[in-house]
């Protein structure tokens, strides 16, 4: 992370910088995403997870409930970087603190690769429990979309989570969503014919 944040220049190398109606740069402004998360899980309560982020330039930050752990939050700042134009590739490392049911340090990463209407992404983090080394665990959430309409995407989706639990240590299933300016809902379905199917569903909100 010093050595990321010692260069930001090499975040901002692909980053536009145009000047607005009031003549400071574009790249300069900050853009920020609500995202709520609901998790319809078989035989437990309802719960939501959600995630607030704020991104300038090359600096992330992020807020998370729910997601390591029911009834714990998660704090983090990372560092954006990209490089392409037709064939994208974003990424953040981040590393962030963990606190409540579970209490820890976590380092962690947001990457995605985009060509034309095709996204493969994927969000990951290791949990070190300071209370205790068992507590110790990997999550990870990789998807893969493709957008035949602009406001319209399908794809596969996997999971490994502590927040809840189920008969697969790794879940997987299909997902479907929708866009409306800067709103998008996408619902998930994990372990379709494998076993009761897990219902996650997420509203997103960037401006």
């Amino acid at each position: 992370m010093v050595v990321l944040l010692a260069s930001p220049a090499f975040g901002q190398a692909t980053s536009d910088s145009k000047p607005d109606s009031s003549g400071s740069s574009a790249s300069n402004l900050w853009s920020f995403s609500i995202t709520a998360d609901g998790y319809v899980v078989p035989h437990s309560a309802f719960f939501i997870s959600p995630t607030v982020t704020a991104d300038r330039e090359w600096l992330h930050l992020e807020a998370r409930y729910n997601y390591e752990n029911q009834q714990t939050g998660s704090l983090w700042v990372g560092y954006n970087f990209s490089v392409g134009r037709t064939l994208i590739f974003e990424a953040s490392a981040m590393i962030g603190g963990v606190f409540g049911n579970t209490t820890g340090v976590a380092p962690g990463y947001e990457v995605s690769v985009s060509y034309k209407r095709i996204v493969l992404s994927s969000s990951g983090e290791y949990v070190f429990d300071t209370k205790n080394k068992s507590g110790n665990f990997f999550y990870s959430w990789p998807q893969l979309t493709y957008s035949p309409l602009e406001w319209f995407h399908v794809g596969v989706v996997a999971q490994r989570t502590k927040a809840y639990h189920t008969s697969f240590d790794t879940q997987r299933g299909l997902l479907v969503g929708f866009s409306h300016k800067k709103a998008e809902f996408t619902t998930y379905i994990l372990n379709p014919g494998w076993s009761d199917p897990t219902l996650v569903l997420e509203a997103r909100w960037s401006f």
